[in-house]
């Protein structure tokens, strides 16, 4: 922590929060590779939540991050770890407010992931691994980002020029080359009723 720094206490605890929207914080952290369908799931997790369990959400991807509080980061290796570590901060504070956070984003790196599950407290961190060959995602390439890592436009690209280490032990492995993202969806929804960390249908 930087000298100088005492963190202010809240009055009002997580437990608190929590227990005023009826459901159990937790971050449900999706990583694979580019156009594995980690965004896709991850919206259709949180459109089920709300609809059926009247969760509180919020869905953080990795785009949409880069567009603001990331915009200053560029796609380095030490800028790619910055970007990892402030996700896994934002993700902490809505965890901390109570919400179930889903954040979308490759994360290629286990040390670095695990670095962010460390921020949680157990249970509250859920590594959803979407599984999806690395074919198949250059098949779909939604943006076009492997054919220009192939022609050396985009150096350091996650599958093509630059690893992606699959998670060794994650809570839920989605093999998003064969199940739809509404079987994918039913997966998760499962889990987080089969640990408590959902009510019912309401």
């Amino acid at each position: 922590m930087p000298p100088h720094i005492t963190p202010h206490p809240h009055r009002i605890t997580k437990t608190e929060r929590s227990a005023l929207k009826g459901h159990r914080p937790a971050a449900l952290w999706f990583t694979g590779l580019s156009g594995s369908g980690k965004s896709t799931i991850a919206n259709a997790v949180e459109q089920r939540l709300v609809e059926h369990h009247r969760a509180h959400t919020y869905l953080l991807d990795g785009d949409n991050l880069r567009t603001g509080l990331n915009r200053d980061l560029g796609f380095g290796e030490e800028a790619r770890r910055e970007n990892i570590r402030r996700f896994g901060a934002v993700a902490r504070l809505f965890v901390d407010s109570g919400l179930i956070v889903l954040a979308a984003l490759i994360s290629p790196f286990q040390q670095e992931r695990d670095s962010v599950r460390a921020l949680f407290a157990p249970g509250e961190f859920i590594e959803v691994f979407v599984d999806c060959p690395l074919d198949l995602c250059e098949t779909r390439d939604p943006k076009g980002l492997y054919q220009k890592a192939r022609t050396g436009e985009i150096p350091q690209f996650t599958g093509i020029s630059s690893p992606y280490e699959r998670p060794q032990h994650p809570e839920v492995i989605l093999d998003s080359g064969a199940l739809t993202v509404d079987t994918c969806a039913d997966v998760v929804l499962a889990f987080l009723l089969e640990q408590g960390l959902l009510n019912p249908k309401r």
